[in-house]
C-alpha cells in the first residue's frame, strides 16, 4: 500500500491514496490552517470506524443476520503531551435490522476488534479500546 501527501498551502495537505482518491487535510486557525479539511487525528478515527463497521457488517451477513444499517459512533481521549497519541477510544455501535440476534451482534464486534480490524487493533497498542452496541429494530 502507498499513499501521497503533498502539501498545498499554509496547513492544508492534498493526501492521495493508492487507490486514486484524494481527501484534503486542514490544521484549525490557530494552528496556521483555514479549516478546509478534518485533521489528520480525525481522519484516523474516521478510517478506525469505517474499518470496524466494515467488518461488522460483512460478518452479520454471513451469519444471515438481516441488517440493514450500521453506525459506529466513536468517542476518544488524546494525551495531553506530545505524542498526542489517542488514549482512549470508545466505539457505541447503532445497528439495525429485522430480528437481530443480540449475541450475533456482540460475535462480530467481538470478532472485529479482536482479530479483524488491524486499524483498531493498531490503535489498541496505545488506547484502550472499548464498544458497546443497540439494536433498532425494523
Amino acid at each position: 500500500m502507498k499513499a501521497r501527501i503533498k502539501w498545498v498551502e499554509n496547513a492544508s495537505f492534498l493526501g492521495e491514496s493508492d487507490s486514486g482518491h484524494a481527501v484534503l487535510m486542514d490544521g484549525p486557525p490557530d494552528g496556521g490552517g483555514r479549516n478546509l479539511g478534518p485533521r489528520p487525528m480525525e481522519l484516523l478515527l474516521l478510517g478506525t470506524g469505517g474499518c470496524t463497521a466494515y467488518d461488522v457488517v460483512a460478518i452479520l451477513k454471513k451469519q444471515r443476520q438481516q441488517i440493514s444499517d450500521c453506525v459506529a459512533e466513536i468517542e476518544a481521549d488524546r494525551a495531553d503531551s506530545d505524542p498526542k497519541v489517542f488514549t482512549k477510544i470508545h466505539i457505541h455501535f447503532v445497528v439495525t435490522g429485522k430480528d437481530l440476534k443480540p449475541e450475533s451482534v456482540a460475535r462480530a464486534i467481538d470478532l472485529s476488534a479482536e482479530k479483524y480490524c488491524s486499524a483498531s487493533i493498531m490503535l489498541g497498542k496505545t488506547a484502550a479500546i472499548t464498544h458497546d452496541f443497540e439494536i433498532v429494530a425494523t
